[in-house]
């Protein structure tokens, strides 16, 4: 499995199928994929707004059929997350998205999204969205290496590493092959329990948040671990936990007994840097003595 690229000219469906956007913002999107070759196209649900839906669930659903049903659409980029994306995942058409096998780019609230397309065997990308990160001051380098990697694609044998001179944080040392999967820590638990939880045995788990104080980082690991998923996964990558305090002490105390490879650091997640990370692709991470990591993407995972 893997990513293949995009090719100027592409057309790049964007949704909203969580949280709304300011009015301000959609008028930049357009501009913004034309700068690196893309066109895109914004459905109807961009532009609504019902409190913290991007307009009510038939509509958020449909602009997605829709998108998924365009034979013009390469891609669908969410515009934002926030929240409201799992309350589609009952009504969302497996067979349209089994035949479209479009890629979908979100992070965040679009963790539950991922975690469908995963289990339908198609990889997506933990990246990156318009009107959260790419048309904000400061994203204009998580930009360009999105646009970079969209044009470039993924494939057996590529390498991901964290940014050059990241000080190694939380690690151990260790190697372990499987399925790249997770994204936002409180999305990964909410799914606990549902037919859409992701499946964790053998994968290699990435968790990241925004704004979870440590006690509520406590309580969301913790539920993975009654849960049995930070057993039975085979490593675990840590991105970033920003604005609230830093969860290092919990984050130390329940993972580093697990004696699994980890690697924090790195560089994906709310808050900026913010590269691409593809889901649902074959994976091994090394991390080394030192606290020096790496992923390399594989054919197939053991």
């Amino acid at each position: 499995m893997h990513i293949p690229a995009l090719p100027d000219g592409s057309l790049i469906g964007i949704i909203a199928p969580a949280g709304p956007v300011p009015a301000a913002r959609l008028a930049q999107v357009e501009g913004l994929y034309a700068q690196f070759g893309y066109r895109a196209r914004l459905f109807p649900g961009c532009h609504h707004d019902t409190g913290y839906l991007a307009g009510d669930d038939a509509a958020r659903l449909a602009d997605l059929h829709a998108a998924l049903a365009d034979d013009e659409v390469a891609a669908v980029h969410c515009v934002r997350g926030g929240y409201g994306s799992m309350r589609l995942l009952p009504d969302i058409d497996l067979a349209l998205l089994r035949r479209s096998r479009k890629l979908l780019i979100g992070y965040s609230d679009i963790t539950a999204l991922h975690a469908l397309w995963f289990r339908e065997g198609l990889p997506s990308l933990h990246a990156p969205m318009p009107a959260s990160d790419l048309l904000l001051p400061g994203g204009e380098a998580d930009r360009d290496a999105l646009f970079a990697a969209l044009q470039r694609g993924w494939a057996a044998g590529d390498v991901l590493l964290p940014l050059p001179d990241t000080a190694p944080g939380l690690f151990h040392p260790g190697q372990a092959e499987g399925p790249l999967i997770g994204g936002n820590l409180s999305l990964v638990a909410a799914l606990l329990g549902t037919p859409w939880a992701w499946p964790a045995q053998g994968g290699i788990l990435f968790l990241e948040d925004i704004n979870e104080e440590p006690f509520r980082v406590d309580r969301l690991l913790t539920q993975l671990k009654l849960s049995g998923v930070l057993d039975a996964v085979a490593g675990i990558v840590l991105g970033s936990f920003s604005e609230a305090a830093a969860p290092d002490a919990v984050l130390r105390q329940t993972l580093l007994p697990l004696g699994k490879p980890l690697l924090s650091n790195w560089p994906s997640g709310h808050g900026t840097p913010n590269r691409p990370l593809p889901l649902g692709l074959a994976a091994r991470l090394t991390v080394s003595a030192t606290g020096s990591g790496r992923i390399e993407l594989l054919a197939s995972a053991k």
